[in-house]
Formats: structure tokens, C-alpha cells, sequence
């Protein structure tokens, strides 16, 4: 485990999957408790992919792959490749056992540094193979709920008319439901996680704030570049996950070929990709 820390945070980051074990300012962990009688992650990174795949399996250059639901990179142990008091890169290369399920040949490093009351977070994907590699990668911190979800909300930068994918196990459907109308602020209720998730697509805000409405607690979460952002709670638990993701799982339709799945970036040979969000600690 990895501590870094400056005048206001203090981060724990774990370098089996890569992700934050808590996110403390002012005495206060702002993560998840990762209880495993309730759920035993706080903030799993995904990757190669986003969500499930229809049987959990793919197609590329006519062979079938398998895949679990959200990838491998939670359950790989990153190296160190450098760190300081406030920054760390850790780093997960292809090897012979990840072929099996994803056959290309990459680097990809997760960089954690704090500034003030904030965790920037970058995903560097480089592709050293002689083909296009295709990808997805998301972020899922789960935010501590103490409180509840119900006292909280989530507020949009932007006014937003969001519908949110119907869910049908690892899958979705392109038809969505109604959840707010021109608005900023997206109260949170239980009954909307009985069904899982809320799967947004199409967002003008580029960031929201999860705040407690009655204590002023809150966590903004900034995604410029994500295409898809989840919110997922796990009934009757202390926390709520907000994720912005490059990618999406599944669609209800779907002809297996990994080219062609809906929210899939296509990274060309010998090229690098960055994916960011931050977090950041409101007052």
C-alpha cells in the first residue's frame, strides 16, 4: 500500500488493482469503507473494457476471446514506477497470460498526484502492437454515504435532460427512462439502484458534485473526456459510486465484433492514449 500526502489529503493507493483505498481531508475518509460483507472494492479501475459483454465474449480478426465483466485490471497487481510524497505512476504491462483474453501488446500506467484539496487521476494507455487496439477504461470510486444516499444529490455543472439506459443483467437497451427534465440537481433515492445502475450517455456537464443537502459535504468529480457516466449503489449501503467512463457495456444487440461495439475507442499502432477525471474535496 501507497500513502502520499500533502498539507490537506492523506490517499492510500493499493498496487492490486491500482485504485484508492480511502481519500482523507480533514479527518474525514471520503471513500468507501470497502467492508466485504457489503462490497470489498472502493475504486476499481476498468479496463480493458466497460461493464459486461454479451456472454462475455468478443470477436477480433475472426477469433472469439473471452472477457469478464469489466476486464482484468482490478485484479492485477501494478509496479511501482515511481513515486513521491504526493505522485505515484503505477504501471501494468500485456504479458502472456492477458493475451489469452486481450491479444495485444500495451503499457498502461494509472498516475495519482494531489494538489490542494483535489486527486487528479490519468490513465496513459500506450499500444505497442502493429495493430489497432481496441479499448474501453472507467473509473468507479465509491464515495462514502454515512448519512445515506437519500440526504444526497447530485449536481450537474449544466442544466441536463437525462434518460438512463434500461439495464437488463451485463446489458442495455438503446430505450432509456426519464429521470430529470432541465435540471442541475439529481436527488438521490434507493429505489432508483434496484435495478442497478443509472446509465447516462450524451451529458453536457463535464462535471457534478455529489453533496449531502443537509450537512454541505461534497465531492465534485471532474470527467472531460468520459462518454458514458454510471451511478451505482448497492441497496441499503453507505455509499455511492459516480463513474465516468470511456465505454459502455454491451448493447442488448450485438454482433460480437469488438470493432464495432458501441462506446469502444480504437487506439492505432504505436500510439498512446490519456483518460483523466479528478476529485475534489468541496468546502
Amino acid at each position: 500500500m501507497i500513502t502520499l500526502k500533502n498539507e490537506h489529503l492523506t490517499v492510500t493507493v493499493d498496487e492490486f488493482g491500482a485504485q484508492m483505498r480511502s481519500l482523507v481531508c480533514d479527518d474525514s475518509n471520503y471513500l468507501w469503507s470497502g467492508d466485504p460483507l457489503v462490497w470489498e472494492e472502493t475504486a476499481p479501475i476498468l479496463f480493458p473494457i466497460c461493464g459486461g459483454l454479451k456472454d462475455d465474449k468478443y470477436i477480433l480478426n475472426g477469433k472469439e476471446y473471452t472477457l469478464p465483466k469489466h476486464g482484468y485490471g482490478r485484479n492485477t497487481l501494478f509496479e511501482v514506477e515511481s513515486v513521491t510524497d504526493t505522485n505515484v505512476v503505477l504501471l501494468h504491462k500485456s504479458s502472456d497470460e492477458t493475451k489469452v483474453m486481450y491479444p495485444f501488446d500495451y503499457e498502461f500506467r494509472v498516475c495519482f498526484a494531489l494538489e490542494d484539496k483535489e486527486v487528479k487521476i490519468n490513465y496513459i494507455l500506450n499500444n505497442l502492437s502493429s495493430e489497432t487496439m481496441y479499448f474501453g477504461v472507467g473509473a468507479h470510486e465509491g464515495y462514502a454515504t454515512p448519512e445515506g444516499i437519500e440526504d444526497y444529490d447530485l449536481i450537474f455543472d449544466e442544466a441536463e435532460t437525462l434518460g438512463s439506459h434500461y439495464v437488463y443483467g451485463n446489458l442495455l437497451s438503446r430505450a432509456t427512462y426519464p429521470i430529470i427534465k432541465d435540471s442541475r440537481v439529481l436527488p438521490l433515492y434507493d429505489k432508483y439502484f434496484l435495478v442497478d445502475a443509472l446509465v447516462f450517455s450524451g451529458l453536457k456537464s463535464k462535471a457534478a458534485t455529489l453533496r449531502n443537502r443537509k450537512t454541505g459535504r461534497a465531492v465534485r468529480v471532474e470527467f472531460p473526456d468520459a462518454t458514458y457516466l454510471l451511478l451505482w449503489h448497492k441497496h441499503g449501503a453507505g455509499f455511492m459510486c459516480v463513474e465516468p467512463w470511456l465505454g459502455a457495456p454491451d448493447f442488448e444487440k450485438t454482433d460480437f465484433y469488438i470493432e464495432n461495439k458501441d462506446g469502444i475507442t480504437a487506439l492505432e499502432a504505436g500510439k498512446s492514449f490519456n483518460f483523466a477525471h479528478n476529485i475534489k474535496i468541496m468546502e
